[in-house]
């Protein structure tokens, strides 16, 4: 299954580590220092020029970490993946 975040930009969910909220994830000082980095390394990508609601942390097959930077609420996104339709089942 794929999650898509914006504009042009598709993901795979098995390649989802976390879905974050940029409001309240930024508040402490390790997130902001962890996207600094990631910036730095060129692992982040943007996938709108609009104000970032949320951003999802991924890693592939190869071990590739990148972090999407979206538009899109992380609640949004939460049940686009389908995530807590399946909770909800158990």
């Amino acid at each position: 299954m794929y999650l898509h975040l914006g504009q042009d930009t598709v993901i795979k969910v098995s390649d989802i580590v976390g879905i974050f909220d940029m409001e309240t994830s930024t508040i402490s000082k390790s997130t902001r220092n962890y996207l600094s980095a990631a910036q730095k390394e060129g692992q982040v990508v943007n996938v709108s020029m609009e104000m970032p609601k949320s951003f999802v942390l991924c890693c592939d097959k190869s071990r590739r970490i990148t972090v999407y930077i979206t538009q899109i609420s992380s609640s949004t996104l939460l049940k686009r993946t389908g995530f807590i339709d399946e909770i909800s089942n158990v």
